[in-house]
């Protein structure tokens, strides 16, 4: 319940703040030493909230279908790849933290390239990952575009995760292991019964960051390979109107700030329904 208050509490904070700056904005933006530091405040940049949520129930053109449920249906399409991104990237970090936690040699090789991978912009990675996606097949089932999106999430997905886990994995305490150690238990009963009991803290938090995160690759994987059908497709179509329909162009992007949040909330609930002691926090 405190949850949902809190993000009520912030989204009417943040309706607020665009309100209040579009009243007491300047329409060209504010300028310090002739560079523009606040956005313009005119209706062509940031059109009324009314606007924008009345836009929804708009058809996209003449005689087509209400904008709601083409931002419902693109998001559909893009939560197809976020989930299999998500799913894939889970369990490829996973497998990274678990390796590096059993082989020292593993961790001091392999961790510094999984934090630089992070560093390649996906803007120049995703044309090539859909070059390369062009080329494969499974089995006799043809690489499909959604694929290469799916992939580019599960890029962004898998680093949180594995970063979070190995420190969970590698957070009990000397005198727990001794202790394990003591019972002689081998590396698998100890990594079942104290070491992935005691990294829960922090897989839960680095599966809600991967779920946005998946969210983030396969909207830009979308823009940048230029896969139809999704949320990131509908931004640039959206985009090319923006001077005569601004409103049009926040559909798409409140699209997909809500496909986050869909994501995350699902993240959420299975960490109540999977945690006892936050189901009995919640009663």
């Amino acid at each position: 319940m405190r949850t949902a208050l809190g993000v009520l509490g912030a989204v009417l904070l943040g309706g607020l703040v665009w309100e209040g700056y579009k009243a007491v904005g300047d329409p060209d933006g504010t300028l310090l030493f002739g560079v523009r530091v606040l956005p313009r405040a005119d209706d062509a940049a940031m059109p009324h909230l009314t606007e924008i949520l009345g836009r929804f129930g708009d058809p996209e053109r003449v005689g087509g279908d209400p904008i709601w449920l083409v931002v419902t249906n693109a998001g559909l399409v893009t939560l197809r790849s976020v989930a299999v991104g998500f799913l894939a990237g889970a369990l490829v970090g996973l497998l990274l933290a678990v390796l590096m936690q059993r082989l020292r040699w593993v961790r001091r090789g392999l961790l510094p390239y999984v934090v630089l991978s992070q560093t390649v912009p996906l803007i120049a990675l995703a044309p090539v990952i859909a070059g390369w996606g062009g080329r494969l097949s499974i089995g006799s089932y043809p690489w499909q575009p959604w694929m290469s999106v799916a992939t580019i999430a599960a890029y962004l997905a898998f680093f949180p995760i594995a970063v979070g886990l190995l420190r969970g994995l590698t957070s009990p305490a000397p005198i727990a292991e001794e202790l394990m150690r003591s019972y002689a238990a081998g590396w698998w009963r100890t990594l079942v019964k104290l070491r992935l009991p005691a990294a829960t803290p922090y897989l839960y938090p680095a599966l809600r960051l991967a779920g946005a995160a998946a969210v983030v690759g396969a909207v830009v994987g979308e823009i940048s390979t230029g896969t139809r059908g999704g949320i990131g497709r509908l931004v640039i179509e959206y985009s090319r109107e923006a001077t005569t329909d601004p409103a049009k162009v926040y559909t798409a992007l409140l699209g997909a700030v809500l496909l986050g949040l869909l994501v995350a909330g699902v993240v959420g609930l299975a960490e109540i329904l999977l945690t006892p002691g936050r189901r009995a926090s919640m009663r």
